[in-house]
């Protein structure tokens, strides 16, 4: 019996937090990014139709691996099995995003 892991990525963007299901994350090959891959939509029931996660299936339509920012990942987690994906408005008193800053050159120093 193969065990198949599927993982929980929360994350922000763009004001809302994401709460999607993949069977595949890793470090990307593009430097600060989390790589998903295989995004889970809906494979428990196909007879029930969530909206939420309809307008997410949408939004990821035709993806065959999407991109991360480091800084934006709040959690992920390896779990038994997938829930349902949602976006949700961020509630938190600090509703501002820093903007992220450049590395500086390699060897250089910034000022």
């Amino acid at each position: 019996m193969s065990c198949k892991r599927i993982y929980k990525v929360i994350f922000n963007n763009q004001g809302n937090v994401y709460e999607i299901y993949a069977r595949q994350v890793s470090q990307g090959s593009m430097y600060a990014f989390i790589e998903v891959s295989e995004i889970i939509f809906g494979e428990r029931s196909k007879l029930v139709l969530d909206p939420a996660e309809e307008k997410l299936k949408t939004e990821f339509n035709g993806v065959e691996c999407t991109f991360i920012p480091l800084h934006a990942v709040i959690r992920i987690d390896q779990v038994e099995k997938e829930g349902l994906n949602k976006v949700t408005v961020h509630e938190g008193k600090n509703s501002v995003t820093p903007f992220p800053l450049p590395y500086p050159p390699t060897g250089g120093k910034r000022e």
